[in-house]
Formats: structure tokens, C-alpha cells, sequence
């Protein structure tokens, strides 16, 4: 049995670790750690070592917590703006704090440093910590822990489980300060018989060439020398070829799979005006959905309105119903509500403007950013892709919706496909369909879907059957995936991306 100079140094460092992971070996050794990965095979062929896989979460400091540790957390540069300045208006004091203000003081109210009151008017703050020069001087639970991270470039989640609060984890996780991620292991244990020949003594390989070169072939050195053996069906090391984010690749194929269907693709501004995000879509201009709560408004930034005739018509079926048959939403309809700019919320709003210039028949599909006002958490975002879909034609039936739809699911590899009855504002017929996930073993809602509402085609001009879907991408590929936070598709870990399976979906 031959053992070469990598794998005899292999050999000798494990007699006393007995156990070791790749990289500490890699770095023990000087070697690569590919090089270290091809010797650790070859033992492993030839029965003197077993090699392991594992995988750990681990933790690393993201952007955002190097920049706490440079410049202190926000919630400390309140409590120092409180003790510097003259006035105790909350307003100015929040402006000594900067961008990070509003969670400055989320976080100093939530540990209990400071209250808010107020007096003449006028919110204030004040400091409700009988000592607060030694509240700056302590370190907190959670700035030992992310000074802990940060010496190291990731750090196991075991280990750090054992030296803090599962609560100052959750809350470094919450801000955004540290990012978890999974990343696998090898581990590269000497056997017995391994153990037995490095006792006895490895004897010395014999020189040889390990590469061909000009060099070699010109000087005829290869004749003397002569080369050493390899062994063609060891394993090489793991290459990583380019591949694109799971989110890209799903939107891809939903791209080609409308167009294989005869559809066209449409695309809308992403600041739309309130008209075409809601007021075309029948939406009343008091319904909840159009609140600060759920739509970032832009302040300052009014849009202008399309021609007269259509936003009359709008406003009469609002008001009264026009010709629709239907008595409206009997209220008095303001431009100036319709004006305000948003960022869109859904990619319809890609379709209400499609349909002023549409002439049956007609297939449309858009693919777009939309952004909601929600909280961000593992399982929601501010900011997110929705695939819209329309088809305008004087022979289409509900039938035909769940046709496509069943069509469209099936192309992007599922086969089992059902729908239940729902509601929806502006469509009647509704439906929700779901597809049967085998991986998850689970039905999926994904989206909704239907008939446009009259409210909303007559205004336009059109009197015939306009089928209408949408669903966000997101949260399905999650699931699919196995994923336990939506936050992850953002976070460029190439780590991530390079374990996933190429093909996240059957026919991608």
C-alpha cells in the first residue's frame, strides 16, 4: 500500500487529534483544502480513515452589527442624547439620534431606560433608570454576545447557545445585527488499522512525477523518473458552477411557460398613482387596505390622472354604480384621494392600465416587485414578486379560468391541482387555488383568482368576460424548499445557494 507525502502528514497529525474537521486539518497541514479533501478519500479508500459530514447552524455579524460595535447601539445613543441635551422634546431628541431614532427608542422603551410623557401639548422624554452613566458603561447581554461573534468570522450556534439567553440571541436576530446560517461539516477520523500503521511507521513512498508539463515531455525526465500512480476513480474536489437565485429561476420559467400558453408580458411603473392601484379596481377609498398601515404612501408626489372621460366613469361607479347594475359604494368620490402616489401594492394595478388600451382577445401577464406595509418577520415582507395574469375574450367562462390555471400549475410541475370557493373585492367568480406538495406533504394555497367584477370592466369600455389571477412567489418557494425564514431569499449567502438542488421545482 502506498501512502503519499499529503496523506502520510494526514496520517501522523490524526494519531494524536484521532478526529479532526477538514479546515483545521487544511490549516495544520498548509495544504488546501481541496488537496486535504482528495488525501482524506484516498485513506478513506484504503480503509485508515472515515470520513464524516455534519451540518451546524452557525452565526456571523452582518454589516448592521459591525456597525453597532463601531458606533454603539442606537437604543445607548439615545440615553447619551437624553443626558447631552437641553430640551426633553421627544421630537428634537430623536433628531440628535439620526435615521436609527424610531428604534432607539423602541428598544430603550422596551428595556425599561426611558417613558414618554406628555406635557403642554408636547411629548417628551425622560430617563427612568435611577443610574444612567452606569447603564452606558455596562455592556448588555446582547452587546457581549455580538462582541463574541464578531472575533471570529462565524461562530457554531451550539457554542454561543451555551454562553448567553436564548432571549439576547432572538433579539440580535430581530435587528438584523447577526445572520444564521447553515453550512456543512467534514470530519476526518483515523480507523484502527490507521491507527496501527502510523504506530509502526509509514515507509516512504517512491518519487515520481505528479503532472505532466513541457517541461517533463522535453527533457525526457518522465523516463527516469517516471510517474506516480493515480487512482482515476478517486473523488475530485466539489466545484461550484454558477447558478442563479432559486427566485430568479422560478421567475424564468413562469416567463416561459406564459409565453408557451400565447400570452404577452405587460409591465407598470412600480410608484403608481392611487387611482390605478385601487380606485380602477373598485376598492373604495376608505377601505383599510388603502391605509398607512398597509401602503407606503409617497409624501410630496402627486400623480396626474388619466383622460377625463375614464376618470368620470370611475367616479360614477364609486358613487352610484353607473351603468353596472350595481348601486356603488354611495359615497362622494375625491380626485384628490386618487392622485396620491404609492408604491404599488399588487401587480394588477398592471392590469387595470392594460385594460384601457386591450381589444378582445387578449392574454396578459406581468411580473413585478410589489411592496406592503407590513412588519417583517420569518414569514413576511415589506417587499415581494406577484404574477399577475388577464384574459379578455367574448367566449370566455369560468370554466376556461380553471383550465388555464390547471394548465399553468401543471407546466410548473405539479399534479395535483384543486380550487376552493373564496372572495375577493373586485372579481365574482372568486377561487383560491391550491396545489398538492409532495416534498411537504400539503396542499398550498397560491393566490387568488376570477371574474372581473363589472365595477371594474365597464369603465373601460369593455363588455365581455375578463379572467383574472394573481399570486405572490415567496412564501410557496419557502415552503417547498423547507425554508424557516422568507428573509433568507435576501441575504446573499452563496453558501445557501450553492447546496440548493439545481432544480427547486420539477421542470425548472
Amino acid at each position: 500500500m502506498e501512502i503519499r507525502g499529503i496523506e502520510r502528514k494526514l496520517l501522523y497529525e490524526l494519531k494524536s487529534l484521532k478526529v479532526a474537521e477538514l479546515e483545521q486539518l487544511s490549516k495544520a497541514l498548509n495544504e488546501d483544502i481541496a488537496s486535504v479533501m482528495r488525501a482524506s478519500k484516498e485513506l478513506e479508500n484504503k480503509g485508515l480513515v472515515k470520513l464524516r459530514e455534519e451540518w451546524k447552524r452557525v452565526i456571523t455579524t452582518t454589516e448592521k452589527g459591525r456597525k453597532a460595535l463601531e458606533e454603539g447601539f442606537p437604543e445607548k445613543l439615545l440615553v447619551l442624547g437624553i443626558l447631552k441635551s437641553e430640551t426633553n422634546e421627544l421630537e428634537k431628541i430623536l433628531n440628535l439620534v439620526g435615521r436609527e431614532a424610531n428604534i432607539a427608542l423602541g428598544w430603550a422603551i422596551r428595556r425599561g431606560w426611558v417613558k414618554i410623557e406628555e406635557r403642554n401639548g408636547k411629548k417628551t422624554v425622560a430617563l427612568s433608570v435611577e443610574d444612567p452613566r452606569k447603564l452606558l458603561d455596562e455592556e448588555t447581554e446582547e452587546e457581549k454576545l455580538l462582541k463574541f461573534v464578531s472575533k471570529s468570522e462565524e461562530v457554531s450556534l451550539d457554542d454561543i447557545k451555551s454562553k448567553t439567553s436564548e432571549t439576547a440571541l432572538n433579539n440580535l436576530r430581530l435587528r438584523g445585527l447577526i445572520s444564521e446560517y447553515k453550512k456543512r461539516i467534514w470530519y476526518v477520523e483515523i480507523t484502527e488499522e490507521g491507527q496501527k500503521l502510523v504506530e509502526r511507521g509509514i515507509p516512504e513512498s517512491e518519487n515520481g512525477l505528479s503532472e505532466i508539463t513541457p517541461h517533463v515531455i522535453k527533457s525526457g525526465v518522465w523516463k527516469k523518473i517516471g510517474f506516480k500512480k493515480y487512482k482515476v476513480e478517486a473523488s475530485g474536489p466539489k466545484i461550484y458552477p454558477g447558478k442563479r437565485h432559486p427566485l430568479r429561476e422560478i421567475i424564468d420559467k413562469i416567463r416561459r411557460i406564459f409565453l408557451e400558453m400565447g400570452f404577452k408580458e405587460a409591465r407598470g411603473p412600480i410608484v403608481e398613482s392611487s387611482f390605478w392601484c385601487f380606485d380602477a379596481l373598485f376598492q373604495p377609498q376608505d377601505h383599510p387596505a388603502r391605509e398607512l398601515a398597509d401602503t407606503f404612501y409617497l409624501k410630496g408626489l402627486e400623480s396626474k390622472l388619466p383622460e377625463r372621460d375614464l376618470v368620470e366613469k370611475v367616479k360614477k361607479t364609486h358613487e352610484n354604480g353607473w351603468i353596472t347594475g350595481s348601486r356603488g359604494w354611495r359615497y362622494e368620490w375625491k380626485e384628490e384621494i386618487a392622485k396620491k402616489s404609492v408604491l404599488r401594492t399588487h401587480t394588477t394595478a398592471v392590469s387595470a392600465r392594460y385594460l384601457q388600451k386591450v381589444s378582445p382577445p387578449s392574454k396578459v401577464f406581468s411580473i413585478g416587485k410589489v411592496y406592503r406595509n407590513e412588519k417583517t418577520d420569518w414569514r413576511r415582507l415589506h417587499e415581494f414578486f406577484q404574477v399577475e395574469g388577464i384574459v379578455v375574450d367574448e367566449e370566455a367562462t369560468f370554466r376556461d379560468l380553471l383550465g388555464y390555471l390547471s394548465t399553468f400549475f401543471r407546466k410548473l410541475g405539479f399534479e395535483k391541482i384543486r380550487f376552493r370557493p373564496a372572495y375577493f373585492p373586485y372579481t365574482e367568480i372568486s377561487v383560491e387555488p391550491e396545489v398538492y406538495v409532495e416534498e411537504r406533504d400539503t396542499w398550498l394555497e397560491l393566490g387568488g383568482a376570477g371574474i372581473f367584477r363589472p365595477e371594474v370592466t365597464e369603465p373601460f369600455g369593455i363588455d365581455c368576460p375578463v379572467l383574472a389571477w394573481g399570486l405572490g412567489l415567496e412564501r410557496p418557494i419557502m415552503l417547498i424548499l423547507g425554508m424557516r425564514d422568507i428573509r433568507d431569499f435576501y441575504k446573499n449567502d452563496l453558501n445557501w445557494i450553492r447546496e440548493l438542488p439545481y432544480r427547486i421545482l420539477r421542470g425548472v
